[in-house]
């Protein structure tokens, strides 16, 4: 058994997997998962609401179109 409290050799402790710095500060693989997935959330959204102000749009114009005739 170790004399260091802080240095548990023999404890079962292992050695430790060297992060990077991005992984240090929580920004690991994982967060850039849940970066892509909102993006695509966001791009979908973006794209609904598109449509949405293209169909407007196009109703508006439609009825321009028949108050002139």
């Amino acid at each position: 058994m170790s004399k260091n409290i802080n240095n548990p050799v023999g404890m079962g402790g292992g050695q430790r997997k060297k992060l990077s710095r991005a992984e240090r500060q929580n920004n690991g693989p994982h967060r850039n998962l849940d970066r892509q997935g909102a993006a695509d959330q966001k791009a979908e959204l973006v794209r609904k609401m598109r449509e949405k102000v293209g169909a407007a749009e196009g109703a508006e114009q439609a009825s321009d179109d028949t108050a002139q005739s």
